[in-house]
């Protein structure tokens, strides 16, 4: 691992981007239940995988607040 860049929201910590050898593409590492099907994901854009991670814990929040009601 050359270097990591933590992704957390509203103080959560979900995983983090860790940069690959081609030091180009980031691998997400899930640390959180609710992003797991994005852990190992690949994408070259941080900002687009960062996106999608917080999309997907959003999208599990709300949706584990509509089951609760």
């Amino acid at each position: 691992m050359f270097e990591s860049r933590i992704v957390e929201i509203e103080g959560t910590f979900l995983g983090a981007l860790i940069v690959e050898a081609d030091r180009k593409t980031r691998r997400f590492y899930a640390a959180h239940d609710s992003v797991r099907p994005l852990h190992n994901r690949v994408l070259a854009e941080p900002d687009e995988l960062t996106r999608q991670v917080v999309w997907q814990f959003r999208r599990a929040h709300a949706d584990s607040l509509a089951q609760a009601r």
